[in-house]
């Protein structure tokens, strides 16, 4: 036999033995990354919660004083036109011409809401931005 194929090839140091240290700083970030989305996404929860019981007592409430309202208002402007015989469709057609317009504007309001303030967790979301530019940083400092 020839004296090379007699020699045994040891590995270098290389990415297989600096890969746990990394994989377990990576688990512990990953750990703590998830708690602290758990977290914050339970405290939005709770608050949802609440804020859900009373959203549906209220829109119980407001939908029956909006028949009333409607009905009301549909009178009034039928009352308008005594002598016509399609005083009740122009008064539906009045009545839902102004809840339209209303609840155009309302939903206007609530998407520029929603737009300004958000439920996604934006601490998380900044954190875990930070995570990928260090984790990048490790990653490039070993290989």
């Amino acid at each position: 036999m020839e004296e090379s194929s007699r020699c045994i090839a040891y590995p270098k140091p290389g990415l297989g033995r600096r890969l746990p240290p990394i994989s377990r700083k990576i688990l512990k970030l990953h750990q703590i990354r998830v708690q602290l989305f758990k977290t914050e996404f339970g405290q939005k929860l709770a608050l949802l919660k609440v804020a859900a019981i009373l959203a549906g007592v209220a829109v119980v409430l407001l939908l029956t004083a909006y028949l009333f309202l409607a009905i009301g208002l549909a009178s009034l402007i039928a009352a308008a036109f005594l002598e016509h015989p399609y005083r009740w469709v122009y008064g539906f057609f009045g009545v839902a011409f102004l809840w339209g317009l209303m609840g155009g504007i309302a939903a206007y309001f609530a998407k520029r809401e929603f737009a300004l303030k958000g439920i996604v967790p934006r601490r998380t979301l900044e954190v875990l931005k930070g995570d990928k530019i260090w984790l990048q940083g490790e990653a490039k400092e070993h290989l």
